[in-house]
């Protein structure tokens, strides 16, 4: 009967997946939920404990219990010496301000790297990217003595500056392959209606490089605003970001730490991150996989 239908319908019968490929795709589906859980679990605990009553914050239930707001008021009272919303200003400063100049330097060198020949392009290419791997703990000590020599401890450029360094080869690093594989037909398009290779870049290739440089905007902007080695050592009590306002919390027995309040104030810092990563997350993919193909 089957093969009749079959016959008259003139589509073939698909054939039924065996055991094994059910099997592989049974271990994709796990392995994803394990890494989902593993990625997720410290965040969600994170949540559930800012939003529990701070009696009932070493409660092992799993799910949100004794529900209240009470965190997220402490965070942001000031009566007790904690200045939150001072410090989300300053991230929001240094971080924007790392990495628009990251950007800038960023774009116009990984442009050269990328389309330009010249003696050493690989070696500059090389050292930028050594320079990511450098330990940030061996600069503490170096740096808060130069900064302290000409006057710039607790002040906002002490912590761009070193920010501006650590984000830099990242944004070299993925714009410059971003730029490698843009086809030269439309540049030699360009230089050939008469523009410069100045205004070449600037109405040809930079638009066309725009899902490259968001991607990067925002992976800058998260790694300068996550930073917290330096910020502990180079920051005052003026220019302390949220990862150093969160770390000295203060509640009210100074002999506890007040846990549930450092939790709501990591939610408050975390949860903006996620949505704009969320909202934004077809740009940054196809930021990140537009010049890893090539046509």
């Amino acid at each position: 009967m089957t093969a009749v239908t079959t016959q008259q319908t003139g589509t073939p019968a698909r054939p039924r997946p065996s055991w094994r490929h059910r099997l592989g795709s049974a271990r994709i589906y796990v392995g994803a939920l394990i890494v989902l859980l593993w990625g997720l679990g410290p965040f969600y605990w994170m949540a559930v404990t800012a939003f529990r009553d701070p009696a009932y914050t070493f409660d092992p239930t799993p799910w949100p219990t004794h529900l209240t707001l009470e965190n997220f008021r402490d965070v942001f009272d000031t009566s007790r010496g904690n200045n939150f919303g001072k410090a989300l200003l300053n991230s929001v400063i240094i971080g924007s301000a790392s990495t628009a100049i990251a950007l800038v330097i960023g774009v116009m060198a990984a442009y050269a790297l990328a389309r330009l020949t010249f003696k050493g392009r690989y070696l500059v290419s090389g050292v930028i990217l050594s320079a990511s791997m450098f330990p940030v703990v061996v600069l503490v000590t170096p740096l808060f003595q130069l900064f302290t020599d000409i006057g710039w401890i607790g002040k906002y450029q002490a912590l761009i500056l070193p920010n501006i360094s650590f984000v830099l080869p990242l944004t070299v690093y993925i714009l410059a392959s971003f730029f490698a594989d843009l086809p030269w037909e439309l540049e030699e398009a360009a230089r050939i209606d008469g523009a410069t290779k100045l205004q070449a870049f600037r109405l040809v290739m930079l638009p066309l490089a725009a899902p490259a440089v968001f991607t990067t905007a925002i992976l800058a902007f998260i790694a300068a605003v996550n930073e917290y080695l330096l910020a502990r050592v180079l920051s005052g009590s003026d220019t302390e970001p949220v990862t150093v306002a969160i770390a000295r919390f203060s509640g009210n027995n100074p002999q506890v730490e007040p846990y549930a309040s450092i939790m709501a104030a990591g939610t408050l810092v975390t949860v903006p991150l996620v949505i704009l990563v969320l909202v934004f997350q077809r740009r940054i993919i196809s930021g990140l996989t537009a010049g890893g193909v090539k046509s």
